[in-house]
């Protein structure tokens, strides 16, 4: 009966809103879970987060990247995570409640959004969670090399990528930050004719051995604007479990690697930070 009430309190509750750096933040109520809570910028969905169950990643490329975090160490083994881009510290807070003693940094720009963040969604005050607020890649700068055993980059300024989180060179910074062994992971969005998702495939080929791509098969077709998780490391992949874990998702993906992968970049070219662009801008239905 509680919890029916507390629910009935959520499903309720209006949207707190509020103007920050990046626009017109909302925290919009998840009428199905009682403390659940999804962020929007200008309209545009960054972040779903459940006070009650930070494990849970509701949307598809979250928990792709949670599979990546799940796939970093052995299991319980805490991780030095640096995570570019902080929304509503989504990942942060699943990996502090998957993997405890976890030491996490979080580099996000919009100051105002963070705080707004941290005074609605307060992070667990036991969470060994930094968050700065400042340029992803200054922010990256500053780590000591070989510090961290994954990164995660999911940056997005009005529902673009920044250019200069495209390029080699933004690359070569994150090899230096990860210990050997360690997983890069990117949020990547792109739609026909997927010239920038391909062209990041490009890039991360020339700084990574190891490559791995996971999205839903209608956005590796080119059939609609999506997202696209990338994989990169310096040691063999967990390919076979992440495509395991991939495919049982409520909305299964796929995942390429190897020659496939390679075929689907088709020959693009690596970017570099003189030619480096920002990812496409999303069509207006995405977010309808």
């Amino acid at each position: 009966m509680a919890r029916n009430r507390q629910r009935d309190r959520a499903a309720s509750a209006a949207a707190v809103v509020e103007t920050v750096d990046g626009g017109l933040a909302e925290l919009v109520p998840d009428r199905e879970r009682p403390r659940a809570w999804t962020l929007l910028i200008d309209g545009a969905p960054q972040s779903h987060v459940d006070l009650d169950d930070p494990a849970h990643l509701s949307f598809e490329y979250q928990r792709r990247l949670g599979h990546i975090a799940d796939l970093a160490a052995p299991p319980n083994r805490p991780l030095q995570v640096v995570h570019l881009g902080g929304g509503a510290f989504t990942l942060a807070r699943y990996v502090a409640a998957t993997r405890p003693r976890s030491t996490q940094q979080v580099v996000e720009l919009d100051g105002p959004l963070v705080q707004f963040v941290r005074r609605e969604l307060p992070l667990d005050p036991g969470a060994r969670i930094r968050v700065r607020s400042t340029d992803a890649r200054a922010g990256l700068a500053k780590v000591q090399d070989g510090w961290a055993d994954l990164v995660i980059a999911d940056v997005f300024s009005g529902a673009r990528t920044p250019a200069h989180l495209t390029s080699t060179e933004f690359l070569g910074e994150v090899r230096r930050v990860l210990r050997p062994g360690g997983f890069y992971a990117a949020n990547l969005a792109d739609g026909p004719p997927l010239t920038h998702l391909r062209g990041q495939i490009a890039t991360a080929a020339a700084v990574f051995p190891e490559l791995a791509l996971t999205a839903d098969p209608t956005v590796l077709r080119g059939r609609r604007f999506g997202n696209a998780v990338l994989l990169a490391s310096d040691r063999e992949l967990p390919v076979a479990e992440l495509t395991r874990r991939v495919a049982t998702d409520p909305h299964p993906g796929r995942v390429e690697h190897g020659k496939e992968l390679a075929d689907f970049a088709g020959g693009a070219a690596p970017v570099a930070d003189a030619s480096a662009k920002p990812s496409p801008v999303p069509p207006a239905s995405v977010f309808r």
